[in-house]
Order: C-alpha cells, then sequence, then structure tokens
C-alpha cells in the first residue's frame, strides 16, 4: 500500500471534511423485506433500491426536514460564497 493511502477510521471525517463513506446497511435492508414487508428472499433480491427506499419510506414515514442546527452545519460546510484565490 502507498504511503498516500487513506487510514482513517470508519465514521471519521477525512482531512478534506467531507463526510466518510458508509457500507450499505444489507442486515437492516433484509431484515425490513423479509420480516417487515413479509417478502419471498426471491422478491427482494429483485426489488430496485428505489422500490426498496419507496416500500421502506410508506411503512417508517418520511425523514423529518432538517432542523436549524443541521442547516447551519450544512451552511458552515458548504458556503455559497466563491472561492478566494
Amino acid at each position: 500500500m502507498s504511503s498516500s493511502a487513506s487510514t482513517a477510521s470508519p465514521g471519521v471525517p477525512s482531512e478534506s471534511g467531507t463526510p466518510p463513506m458508509r457500507p450499505f446497511p444489507w442486515k437492516q435492508a433484509i431484515g425490513f423485506g423479509l420480516g417487515v414487508l413479509k417478502l419471498a428472499p426471491e422478491q427482494f433480491w429483485r426489488m430496485t433500491p428505489r422500490e426498496l427506499a419507496c416500500a421502506i419510506e410508506a411503512v417508517e414515514g418520511r425523514a423529518a426536514p432538517l432542523d436549524r442546527a443541521a442547516f447551519a452545519e450544512l451552511m458552515r460546510r458548504y458556503p455559497d460564497e466563491p472561492h478566494r484565490r
């Protein structure tokens, strides 16, 4: 491995401040599809990610809108002003 390879721990923001990549939550998705929706495995694996997301939203509801603190954090991380040279 080269010395430029990332050594960041999972869940820890990188030096650039970008949020870390998280693995897809397969255990929760499969549990939802087979347990909550009562799908056969064949039906679950034929679903598209969008179909699964719509099914989850139909059962659990839509996520709450951003609160003031979350919006302020987004504004801090991604300001609208252009970069200065």
